[in-house]
C-alpha cells in the first residue's frame, strides 16, 4: 500500500515522501498512529500544494539571506581594546560582541553560532569574519576594525 508519510518514521522515509509498505503495517501502524495517509490523488495533490508552498517560503528566506549579506559587505565594526607594549591586546573580540554591535548599531540579527571562523580576535588590524546566512548557501563576510584605545 503506498502512504504518505506525516512525520519521520524510523526505517521507512521522512516527512512529505510517498512510501510503499505492508497493507498491515499502513493501516494497523502507520494511519492509526497518525504517522501516515493513504496515498489518494487528492492526498498527492495536497502533498504537491504543500511542498510549492515550502519551495517558495524556502526561496524567500534566501532571498532575505542575499539582502542581508549585501548590506554586511558595506559594514565596517569598530572595537578599540587595551594594548600594552609592542601592541599586544588584553582580551579579545569575540563573536558575541560582533553580533551585539550588529544588532545595536545595524538592526541585523546574526546568531553567534552561525559564524564560521569561531576563533576569537585578539590582534589590531582588519580582520573579515564569515558567518553562515542560510543554510551554507549564503555566506557573509564582516569586517571589523580593531585598534587601540
Amino acid at each position: 500500500m503506498k502512504v504518505i508519510l506525516l512525520s519521520d518514521v524510523k526505517k521507512v522515509g521522512k516527512k512529505g515522501e510517498m512510501v510503499e509498505v505492508s497493507d498491515g503495517y499502513a493501516r494497523n501502524f502507520l494511519i492509526r498512529q497518525k504517522l501516515a495517509v493513504a496515498a489518494t490523488e487528492t492526498s498527492r495533490q495536497i502533498l504537491n500544494e504543500q511542498k510549492a508552498k515550502e519551495a517558495e517560503k524556502e526561496a524567500e528566506l534566501e532571498a532575505q539571506a542575499n539582502e542581508i549579506k549585501k548590506k554586511l559587505e558595506n559594514i565596517t565594526l569598530e572595537f578599540k581594546v587595551k594594548t600594552g607594549e609592542g601592541g599586544r591586546v588584553f582580551g579579545s573580540v569575540s563573536s558575541k560582541q560582533i553580533c551585539e554591535e550588529l544588532q545595536k548599531k545595524y538592526q541585523i540579527h546574526v546568531d553567534k553560532r552561525k559564524f564560521l571562523d569561531n576563533e576569537s580576535i585578539n590582534s589590531c588590524g582588519v580582520t573579515y569574519v564569515k558567518v553562515d546566512l542560510y543554510r551554507n548557501k549564503v555566506i557573509g563576510q564582516i569586517k571589523v576594525h580593531v585598534s587601540e584605545l
